[in-house]
């Protein structure tokens, strides 16, 4: 296989970056932007104080999106000057700098590739993430915890909000679930990759003879759903419980009967929430959950019907775990469905480095979807 030159590379930068214009809409985008800053600076634009602030957000949005292809037109552009000089003045330092701006520049594409690949609007949205334990015991609680702390770091690198919803520790070691709400660009299209069941294996720290043990926690992602979205919920279906919050110590641990319980009898769905200061908010944001959970399963129950009218279904899979943690005998992270790996598992576990599996997942997802689609 030939070597791909520095001159190669660049223009395939460039191929790749035309393409996610393309994908954004980048120019009918800019238009856009003009026409909503003349909205925003009328007279009467905050008269209706809700519609300003849905305007102002999709300003937000589209904004971001131009900047962020203008800044990869810029990095490009630099990093052909910068090869160009390197040829002209024989500068090793020239051509390095040129490598590292493709560098950056690749990763900047395959982040706006990725946002290229939502198409559902609840894609750029919040997201709830829920993590419970599986088979493993004691194991399998310690294994919720460190995903949870997993995922908490992942999102401060992408510079996401986080509002832990319920995260109550175990009586013993690790915790029983953890829910909590991500807010931020893309956050549920880039977050669902994680759906699933994850698979740890190492030697275990509760076992006195030191053996080896396998372990599995579930991971559950769902959008947050807009206020505009409808879920029809009958008060009378839910049973609400009041109970006295736990927590792990130390400031804002509640101390009153505050944490609250939502089940919904019908389905048997139930909702816990005991992070916020008051019962009113622990509530809110309980209902909030169970909306999107009932819409979540509204859309399988259809998607299932859909599919037993097209008859039985194969999917391409490697069992039930989407991804393996492995500690002990070596050391390795790997996507079962996309086959990407890594030695780094300090990096993954500890530092929440998850973007190369995130950005891998979409881009099999969309091929695969594509692939689906040709048949």
């Amino acid at each position: 296989m030939a070597v791909q030159t520095m001159d190669e590379r660049l223009q395939a930068l460039r191929g790749r970056l035309q393409e996610v214009s393309s994908y954004l809409h980048i120019e009918e985008n800019r238009s856009q932007v003009a026409e909503l800053e003349s909205q925003s600076a009328q007279a009467d634009f905050w008269n209706d104080a809700e519609a300003a602030r849905a305007t102002m957000e999709r300003l937000a949005q589209m904004r971001s999106c131009v900047r962020d292809v203008d800044e990869a037109a810029a990095t490009l552009e630099d990093a052909e000057a910068a090869l160009q000089l390197s040829e002209e003045m024989a500068d090793d330092e020239l051509l390095a700098e040129a490598e590292s701006l493709a560098d950056r520049l690749d990763h900047d594409l395959s982040e706006l590739e990725v946002a290229s690949w939502f198409t559902d609007e609840l894609d750029h949205g919040d997201a709830i993430v829920t993590v419970t334990p599986g088979q493993g015991g004691l194991e399998a609680q310690d294994w919720c915890d460190m995903l949870f702390h997993m995922y908490l770091r992942y999102c401060e690198r992408r510079g996401w909000n986080v509002t832990v919803n319920d995260a109550p520790p175990a009586e013993v070691i690790g915790i029983d679930r953890a829910t909590f709400t991500v807010s931020g660009m893309n956050a549920y299209g880039m977050l669902r990759s994680e759906h699933g069941v994850h698979r740890l294996v190492r030697i275990s720290p509760t076992d006195e003879k030191k053996r080896r043990q396998t372990t599995f926690a579930g991971v559950e992602v769902l959008p947050l759903l807009p206020d505009d979205v409808e879920v029809d919920i009958d008060p009378n279906d839910l049973r609400i419980d009041v109970y006295h919050a736990s927590g792990h110590g130390g400031q804002g641990v509640n101390t009153t009967d505050s944490a609250v319980r939502i089940t919904h009898l019908p389905t048997g769905t139930v909702v816990t929430c005991q992070n916020e200061r008051s019962q009113l908010q622990n509530k809110a944001y309980a209902m909030k959950i169970l909306r999107s959970r009932l819409y979540e399963m509204e859309l399988e129950r259809r998607a299932a019907e859909i599919d037993e009218l097209r008859g039985p279904k194969h999917d391409i899979g490697f069992g039930n775990q989407i991804r393996s943690y492995v500690l002990y005998p070596y050391q390795m992270v790997k996507d079962l469905r996309t086959g990407v790996e890594t030695s780094d598992v300090d990096g993954v576990i500890e530092d929440g480095d998850l973007d190369q599996f995130v950005i891998a997942y979409h881009r099999w997802a969309v091929g695969s979807r594509a692939s689906d689609n040709s048949q």
